[in-house]
């Protein structure tokens, strides 16, 4: 399964990105080895995730949702009633 999603940094700035595995990308942000932006911007939160059905899928909503202005990206994210991540275990310092 392909994941597009979006994390709010400490200084309230937005990174969008996709990913197969969203708990494996999450740690790794996290522990600030993922994204040079979000490594700088530490700690991050994951506030909005959607499905995707392939690759190339998920690559044109990544690219659709880095088009959006802050505010339309706050929206996305209001917009949307999943709060839980699809993730079986999360580490106990990950925040999401």
């Amino acid at each position: 399964m392909n994941f597009v999603y979006i994390l709010q940094c400490a200084d309230g700035s937005f990174y969008t990105g996709w990913t197969t595995n969203l708990q494996n990308r999450l740690r790794i942000h996290c522990i600030g080895k993922g994204a040079k932006y979000t490594r700088a911007r530490l700690p991050v939160k994951l506030i909005y995730w959607e499905t995707a059905e392939n690759r190339s899928e998920a690559l044109r909503r990544e690219a659709q949702i880095k088009r959006l202005t802050h505010a339309q990206k706050e929206q996305l994210v209001k917009s949307k009633k999943r709060i839980t991540p699809p993730l079986e275990s999360v580490g106990k310092n990950m925040v999401y």
